[in-house]
């Protein structure tokens, strides 16, 4: 299929043509970027290419959660005045009685159920949701969430993040977001700076792979012009992803402590008390999520709604979740929850005995750092814009896993073409070409790779593993034969 009118010349620093043109500082330069492209493909893309499946499943969760709890998420009918949230919680707990009660999320929109969350103690950290129609106080069901996700998203979620493999399995998702970038990067400068240099000068020969090109030829331009469309998106992905990754995700909470961009805490002791001994600052204060709290018995379901008058007084609109204090010391806490732009992420503290806010927290109030994060992630998982969002990280997804399969096929069809090599795969770019960077480069490059390793811990362990892989090849191939 592909002959030697399809390659490429030889993409070693020696090649006198092109050093002359191009000079031997610029020709090493893109010597290693080619080898270094050439290797972290081989072996990271099949990393990428299940983070993209498992990614383009997940982004879809929403309509998926309808497909399956659609009896328990929405209403029959909606429309009406909607029943006090005490009464919702009553005929919640009268068909579960178990656990207790740890949190009621409102509905987000007309059609949804009101979802009270209970702390069942077999369930170990994941919850009791039982869904409730605001309208009629009926109980629509119940399910086993994780921190308000179904169990369907959960599962989808665990698959993308670490293949049910726990903590280990995260290393693959970390690989993949570790390693993306530089392999957006890299590509992106190979290919704007091609020897030819029309890819530089035409917006066409940069964004369109050539027509009349043949063979590996025509699949590295599919390959290249694919990936300048999802350039900015595919590193969208890797920075967000590695934000809450096992280790570069450490780092980074470490800069945002040094930088002070974390977000703000909620103040939740009540004026004048003081938390009980050994209690920790902060410890009880609300995540405006849905998980446990660890009450030792039930909330009078009235302060819920003291509460959520309070709140909405003070200008907490839409879907709230409302968290009863873990002792007498501290307030309750009412967290916005608009996940979908623009974002409303208000948090109040309330003391229902005087039905007054003691505390709050204003998003317009977080830092850029916090902010950024926040959105970024929300972004990353398909929600902060709607269904929009959702096709987004759906194109970049598919186009990712062709980007992967061209680049397969471009090592398949440069194998040699003789009478018994043809089972062979392509050969990789020559060694050793690093030898052709100018001094200046090498002595900065080495500290600067040292710091982006620890920075990105994974990336930089990973590399020194294809390091000491390409030595050891390359002495068993200087070994004499004997």
């Amino acid at each position: 299929m592909s002959s030697t009118i399809d390659r490429d010349p030889p993409t070693t620093a020696s090649a006198p043509a092109r050093a002359g043109r191009t000079g031997p500082h610029r020709q090493g330069i893109r010597a290693l970027l080619v080898r270094l492209h050439f290797y972290a493909g081989v072996f990271v893309a099949p990393f990428l290419l299940v983070t993209a499946l498992t990614g383009l499943v997940y982004a879809f969760a929403p309509q998926l959660d309808q497909l399956a709890y659609g009896d328990r998420l929405r209403v029959e009918e909606a429309g009406g005045p909607t029943r006090p949230l005490s009464e919702q919680i009553g005929a919640a707990r009268a068909a579960h009685p178990e656990g207790t009660l740890s949190s009621v999320l409102t509905p987000a929109g007309p059609e949804d159920t009101t979802r009270v969350v209970l702390s069942v103690p077999e369930l170990g950290e994941r919850q009791r949701t039982v869904f409730v129609d605001p309208y009629t106080a009926e109980v629509r069901g119940e399910l086993t969430t994780s921190w308000g996700s179904t169990p369907l998203t959960t599962w989808l979620g665990d698959l993308h993040k670490n293949l049910h493999l726990g903590e280990v399995g995260r290393l693959y998702s970390e690989v993949a977001a570790s390693w993306l970038w530089v392999l957006v990067a890299g590509g992106l400068v190979l290919w704007l700076g091609g020897s030819r240099g029309r890819r530089a000068r035409s917006a066409r020969g940069v964004l369109l792979p050539d027509r009349a090109a043949r063979g590996v030829r025509r699949t590295r331009g599919l390959h290249a012009a694919t990936g300048v469309w999802l350039a900015l998106g595919l590193l969208f992905l890797s920075a967000t992803g590695l934000t809450w990754s096992q280790y570069a995700g450490a780092r980074f909470e470490q800069l945002l402590d040094t930088a002070g961009g974390r977000a703000p805490e909620l103040d939740t002791l009540l004026p004048g008390a003081r938390p009980p001994a050994g209690a920790q600052e902060g410890e009880h204060a609300g995540h405006g999520g849905h998980g446990g709290s660890g009450h030792a018995a039930d909330a009078d379901p009235a302060a819920f709604d003291r509460a959520l008058a309070t709140a909405r007084e003070a200008g907490l609109g839409g879907a709230v979740v409302l968290t009863p204090p873990a002792d007498a010391s501290r307030a309750w806490v009412v967290a916005q929850k608009d996940d979908v732009w623009p974002v409303h992420y208000d948090q109040v503290a309330v003391d229902t005995a005087r039905g007054e806010v003691t505390a709050h927290t204003r998003w317009s109030d977080h830092p850029l750092p916090a902010k950024l994060t926040k959105l970024g992630i929300q972004a990353h998982m398909g929600v902060l814009f709607g269904v929009a969002n959702q096709i987004v990280l759906a194109v970049v997804a598919l186009g990712l896993i062709l980007v992967v399969f061209w680049g397969y096929r471009m090592w398949w069809q440069r194998r040699p073409t003789r009478d018994g090599d043809r089972a062979r795969p392509g050969r990789a770019p020559a060694r050793g070409a690093w030898r052709g960077l100018p001094l200046p480069l090498l002595i900065a490059g080495v500290p600067a790779v040292a710091a982006l390793g620890w920075a990105l811990p994974v990336l930089g362990c990973t590399l020194l593993g294809f390091l000491a892989v390409d030595v050891v090849v390359g002495r068993v191939r200087r070994a004499p034969a004997h």
